[in-house]
């Protein structure tokens, strides 16, 4: 429910300029106690995938129920060493730069390559700093079928090494090894894990009781209320004591699932033929850009059977269309809206596009609200 933590809070909103986001702390909170729940009854260690929320200001607090940060590279890396202290950092990119590296070694505790020739080029170097060194494994096999985009298994695609490729390798490269990594899941629920596990050990399965961990990946939406949180634990249990390692696993969703609001105001009122439209003072394409990647629909606040519209930016984009939805009264010029479930694939995927101004962000603590940064014409401007 993405705005389970907003009753009788929604006129806090009322004054603030928009677009704006809000991050809920109280939501971030409710996840993190349900992952600190995990953690504790299968020994298992959680990172926050910093690919799906970056908001750093919130990392003293999520520190409490997290393990650590996973990185996609040079930047998140470093973030996540500043700003969640002594935890451990994660990182796996498709592929490393010769004249960064050295650099992501003074960050990361563990770094995962994506195929046998990097681990072969950068691994010796990065195990004689002490890092922890995995690869990147393509279990062929996908469970997915809505969001082709994100579909790691998908043939042709670039990232993991099948097994074809892993069994080649020599003797002296998988001894480099510390672990596998995984990750083929989105938005999905435990069936899918253990379907993907069940092809991963059919496969895999010899060489890992070699390995001192497993990293399992993103994707699981362990805080939604229907996810089947016991199968997970049972999985989990299952393969640490068959195989004697580590599990990790590294959700971005999850840990901010539904700790968010985009709040908006209508701008104008159009229509085309029976088609009435609203002009927002906000942009899918700019500040939700899930809505045309994915694609998906988020949710709104005050969506009711009545009257329908739908709802559009005031960018020069054709196709910047938030979405169909409907109220139980006619919009007016001015009126607010809450579109919810932003705190994640937001900040750290909007743009400047058309000259649209970012949405300030702002911290909203029980009923205490207040902004952490704001945005003007220099941050459009020294972008380009």
């Amino acid at each position: 429910m993405p705005f389970r933590y907003l009753e009788k809070r929604g006129e806090i909103f009322k004054d603030l300029p928009t677009p704006a986001y809000i991050i809920d702390e109280d939501a971030l909170l409710a996840n993190g106690e349900i992952l600190k729940a995990l953690r504790e009854k299968t020994g298992c260690k959680i990172l926050l995938a910093q690919k799906a929320f970056s908001n750093y200001a919130f990392y003293p607090l999520l520190s409490k129920y997290l393990d650590g940060t996973e990185a996609s590279g040079l930047y998140e890396a470093r973030l996540g060493k500043e700003e969640m202290g002594e935890h451990e950092v994660h990182v796996f990119c498709g592929a490393y730069r010769e004249e960064e590296f050295d650099e992501l070694l003074t960050y990361a505790d563990h770094l995962v390559f994506n195929s046998p020739t990097q681990l072969t080029r950068f691994g010796a170097r990065a195990k004689a700093q002490h890092k922890s060194i995995g690869l990147r494994i393509n279990p062929e096999y996908s469970t997915q079928s809505a969001h082709a985009i994100y579909d790691p298994c998908a043939p042709g695609s670039r990232l993991g090494t099948t097994f074809e490729v892993f069994s080649q390798m020599d003797e002296e490269t998988f001894n480099l090894l510390d672990g596998l990594h995984f990750h083929t899941l989105c938005e999905q629920n435990s069936d899918d894990l253990v379907k993907t596990w069940q092809a991963f050990e059919n496969r895999f399965g010899p060489y890992l009781h070699q390995l001192k961990w497993l990293n399992m990946g993103g994707g699981h939406h362990i805080t939604r209320d229907d996810y089947d949180r016991e199968t997970l634990e049972r999985l989990i249990t299952y393969i640490q004591e068959t195989y004697d390692f580590q599990v990790y696993l590294e959700p971005g969703e999850a840990i901010a699932f539904n700790a968010g609001y985009l709040i908006t105001r209508v701008l104008d009122l159009v229509a085309n033929h029976d088609m009435k439209i609203a002009i927002l003072d906000t942009s899918a394409a700019c500040h939700m850009p899930d809505v045309i990647e994915m694609p998906y629909r988020p949710p709104l606040l005050q969506e009711a059977p009545g009257y329908p519209y739908r709802l559009g930016s005031q960018t020069c984009l054709a196709g910047d269309i938030i979405g169909d939805y409907s109220f139980d009264h006619p919009l007016k010029i001015g009126e607010m809206l809450v579109f919810g479930d932003m705190a994640i694939y937001t900040t750290c995927k909007n743009n400047t596009f058309n000259g649209m101004p970012l949405p300030a962000i702002y911290r909203l603590q029980g009923n205490d609200l207040s902004l952490w940064k704001s945005f003007s014409y220099e941050d459009f401007k020294s972008r380009l």
